[in-house]
């Protein structure tokens, strides 16, 4: 008999310690691979929050910064840029089109995002998708759609909000609940038009708003605080000149991608004002770089779930000595030598951990199967379906050389049992 048909019929004679010792490694090596693969998407598509923008411009800033406040509407912006900067940039050539952005006020904490029509036809994210409205429209071009709101799909389950209700926009990028109160432009409410399907990004906890909206609320303030005296009521506000001023940054595309470099030197270089253009996709491989230290503390801790699970194959071959010590005497007898006995128990640790890996691997493909429609509509993440990847195979591979040699302990103690050992009745 081969010692493979000896490894597989002394497992069968274990089945039940073996089959448990498998899913214990199986749970381990399902969590590790898990989270690997939770890791890996969660970083393409953290890469991915803005994908076909070539560039994003804003003053002058570091990029990180740039991208925080322009994309992630996090922080706030050194300055504004000017509405004539914005025209020279869209008119350069090799600019195919340009999203203006402009920030500043906020609503029961989220942001408020004045835009035009533009930004939904060109922002995308993940793999080149647009953004789907889940209910309703966009909001209308000026003066029709002056007061139109479009809002992002947590803050619309968060507050419960649908389209044609009413909202309110503060003055201000704080406040909300537990926040310091703001002035509100309560003379001026919105009506929400549409509800965003959930897409995984910032714009899933912002309301979308026409850049004349902006303007016509701001009409009656100055310095950030209302006119004392002065109040436009909401139908007179389309009498006066709305066009904007300034805006906080843009969304730029190109014709062609070889031009990126060359249209970010003459935006960087721009005479007029101060002015900077950031690769959004090299920016936020750098944002990652830093906050990605979170993910590796995750690992580790998956990587000593691992680590447990193989100690207890180690604890299940090591306590099965004892029973198998007349098995392993007789083996001896027969003229199995030392090396053959220790080989045995080497190849009976690799059979339960690759039994382990293997169901491990199914376990992740399944949940990935059955959880990915809920991944998709809850935090816009798309689990990864295909065969493992080259980060992947190297943690199989791992836990395969680390469950050989946990192998060592159990084969070295059967390696010294002598046959007169084995063969003598304990008492």
């Amino acid at each position: 008999m081969g010692l493979w048909q000896l490894a597989l019929r002394s497992l069968a004679n274990r089945r039940l310690s073996a089959g448990l010792t498998v899913v214990a490694i199986a749970l381990s090596v399902a969590m590790l691979v898990g989270v690997e693969r939770l890791r890996q998407d969660a970083r393409a598509a953290f890469a991915q929050t803005i994908s076909g923008t070539d560039l994003v411009v804003g003053a002058r800033s570091g990029g990180v910064q740039l991208l925080l406040y322009a994309v992630f509407h996090l922080g706030n912006a050194t300055n504004n840029v000017s509405w004539r900067s914005i025209e020279a940039v869209s008119a350069l050539p090799g600019v195919k089109w340009l999203v203006p952005l402009s920030l500043g006020d906020s609503h029961r904490g989220y942001r408020v995002v004045g835009t035009t029509a533009g930004f939904f036809a060109h922002y995308r994210h993940g793999d080149g998708r647009s953004l789907r409205f889940a209910e309703g429209r966009p909001f209308g071009a000026a003066p029709e759609g002056l007061f139109e709101a479009v809002i992002g799909a947590e803050l619309a389950q968060r507050l419960g909000y649908r389209p044609g209700q009413r909202i309110v926009l503060s003055h201000g990028s704080f406040g909300g609940d537990g926040g310091p109160a703001l002035a509100e432009h309560g003379d001026k409410p919105f009506v929400v038009t549409g509800v965003l399907a959930r897409s995984g990004t910032p714009v899933d906890r912002a309301v979308l708003v026409g850049l004349e909206a902006i303007e016509a609320i701001h009409l009656d303030w100055h310095g950030g605080a209302p006119i004392r005296g002065l109040s436009i009521a909401p139908e007179h506000v389309r009498k006066f000149d709305l066009r904007p001023k300034s805006v906080t940054a843009a969304l730029v595309g190109l014709e062609r991608r070889t031009e990126v470099f060359r249209v970010q030197r003459a935006i960087n270089g721009f005479a007029d004002e101060a002015l900077s253009a950031i690769l959004p996709g090299a920016t936020l491989h750098e944002l990652w770089g830093m906050v990605g230290i979170a993910e590796r503390a995750v690992l580790g801790v998956s990587a000593l779930v691992v680590a447990v699970g193989l100690a207890g194959l180690v604890a299940v071959m090591v306590a099965s000595l004892g029973e198998r010590r007349r098995e392993l005497a007789i083996l001896r007898a027969l003229g199995a030598r030392p090396l053959q006995v220790f080989a045995l128990l080497a190849l009976e640790s690799l059979l339960l951990a690759l039994a382990g890996i293997a169901l491990g691997l199914g376990l992740v493909y399944g949940a990935a199967a059955l959880a990915g429609p809920w991944l998709e509509a809850a935090l816009g993440l798309r689990p990864g379906l295909g065969g493992p990847s080259a980060s992947e195979w190297a943690l199989l591979g791992a836990v395969c050389a680390a469950s050989l040699a946990a192998s060592l302990v159990p084969g070295l103690r059967a390696y010294r049992y002598s046959l007169a050992d084995g063969m003598t009745i304990r008492i």
